[in-house]
């Protein structure tokens, strides 16, 4: 099993049934998210036939079924749990999947996972009020994050001194190995531009 994440008994038995009345050899279960670690993440659970999973999937061979866990979603799908509750209408398979939007990160951590944990805990939903959000483009190899300021931020004269100075106090004073952040729209660094 893996550590990652629990499926119920019930919940097995469910899908177990559902991919007997498929009636293809072999069928599998896939979980994966989209955008995941962004407010977005939605978790997923799709047929998985012969063939379709990808080669670096997890594979996880329980009792009656086979469940391929896609390698990028493993961070966010800690601690998630498949279940499946009967009711009079038959019943509901739910995946609970609280890490989804926001992985647990810690100081071994990718250093671009912090920087988002960060950014999507801490500084966009004092942004979300103005309409404002700010994403990680890239973390380039001198470790510079390059932020997109978007929504209500982007074009108002104050992002330089509030969002600048705010966001790369925050994210300098958490993550001591970045080297500083840039601003993706950023018309002063002339270093890539053409004469």
């Amino acid at each position: 099993m893996s550590e990652n994440i629990q499926i119920t008994d019930s919940a097995e038995e469910y899908l177990a049934e559902l991919l007997s009345k498929q009636n293809v050899e072999g069928i599998a279960v896939r979980i994966f998210i989209t955008q995941p670690g962004t407010p977005y993440a939605e978790t997923c659970l799709a047929y998985c036939r012969p063939g379709e999973e990808e080669p670096s999937d997890e594979k996880l061979a329980l009792d009656k079924i086979t469940v391929f866990l896609d390698k990028n979603s493993l961070p966010f799908l800690e601690e998630a749990v498949v279940d499946f509750n009967a009711d009079r209408m038959g019943g509901q398979l739910t995946i609970k999947a609280p890490n989804a939007k926001m992985p647990k990160v810690n100081a071994d951590s990718p250093l671009e996972d912090r920087v988002n944990y960060i950014l999507y805990s801490e500084i966009n939903p004092g942004l979300a009020a103005h309409g404002g959000e700010i994403r990680l483009i890239q973390l380039t190899e001198e470790d510079i994050a390059v932020l997109q300021f978007g929504g209500g931020c982007q074009g108002c004269a104050a992002v330089d001194l509030t969002l600048k100075d705010g966001v790369e106090r925050t994210l300098l004073e958490r993550i001591p190995e970045l080297a500083g952040i840039r601003d993706v729209t950023d018309h002063t660094d002339t270093t890539n531009a053409y004469y």
